[in-house]
């Protein structure tokens, strides 16, 4: 059975890859009309962007599977890896658009034609990208989705790439062609800026790298709860949306079962409260610096 979270998920992924299928035509034509590099960046850029929509669509229908016989912390991961998929095709971006700006600039190639459909395509492209980043990052924030947050910050970023194209149209419509190659290049800028910080918390998820911020809402959580003498190894990992969590804790030695159970669930419950979607495993031992509790302690 789809539960809400999925239809929502698939339905936004959904979304963005119509609307990158739509951007990348679009561009494509009105790039090859005018000559515009810097619209023709845009429209390689779109293109990438398609591919990634798709990754990102094809991973949120994998994701939330539950864990099987083969893949026992579930599905969550291929999330992170359709991020680091995104990062390369990004890099691929950056490395021909760098390449053609600075071709056309020490050729002195630089003029283009530039008409109203110039500036409707970029007007058009502002508002479609503004649109599904929003409705893009409402859904990651949501369900802690890594795929359609990438997938948001890509497209947010999109948002300035196609004002600095716009910029440069305008300057080249005073004469000032050259600035449409300038424009090309800080687009390829602000993607290598994008493809940095989304290939590295993709690569650090599927290292297994501790989440910094969810060890220190951890480390105070635990400090703060009751029947803990101390604990020790508490480890974090993410895949997905999910987090894995395990962690030792110390005990008054004499405790009955039932009453140490209790102290690990209670942990447990807390931790699920102030960290959704998380798996939590708790060890229990006795602390062997305190004296043991008797009957009549």
């Amino acid at each position: 059975m789809i539960t809400t979270m999925e239809r929502e998920k698939k339905r936004v992924a959904g979304i963005s890859v119509i609307a990158a299928f739509f951007l990348t035509g679009f561009k494509l034509v009105i790039g090859l009309i005018t000559g515009s590099l810097g619209l023709l960046s845009e429209a390689l850029h779109s293109g990438l962007d398609l591919v990634a929509a798709l990754i990102t669509w094809f991973s949120v229908r994998i994701s939330d599977r539950p864990p099987d016989a083969n893949h026992h912390y579930g599905h969550g991961k291929i999330e992170n890896f359709s991020a680091l998929i995104e990062t390369f095709l990004l890099l691929i971006t950056c490395a021909w658009i760098i390449f053609e700006a600075i071709h056309r600039l020490v050729s002195g190639n630089t003029q283009i034609k530039v008409n109203i459909f110039s500036y409707f395509v970029v007007l058009t492209s502002i508002a479609i990208d503004i649109a599904r980043s929003r409705a893009l990052y409402r859904v990651a924030r949501k369900y802690n989705s890594q795929a359609l947050e990438a997938d948001a910050l890509h497209f947010s970023t999109d948002i300035w790439s196609s004002a600095v194209v716009l910029l440069g149209l305008i300057l080249a419509q005073f004469g000032w062609f050259f600035a449409d190659s300038v424009a090309a290049l800080a687009v390829a800028f602000i993607v290598l800026g994008v493809s940095w910080k989304l290939g590295k918390r993709a690569a650090d998820v599927l290292l297994d790298r501790s989440p910094a911020p969810l060890v220190a809402q951890l480390t105070l959580l635990l400090n703060q709860s009751t029947g803990i003498l101390r604990y020790h190894d508490l480890k974090v990992r993410t895949a997905g949306a999910e987090n894995f969590i395990e962690v030792t804790i110390h005990v008054q030695p004499g405790l009955t079962l039932e009453k140490a159970h209790s102290i690990s669930h209670l942990i447990e419950k807390q931790i699920n409260q102030a960290i959704p979607r998380s798996f939590v495993h708790v060890h229990i031992e006795p602390d062997k610096h305190l004296p043991e509790l008797t009957e009549n302690s």
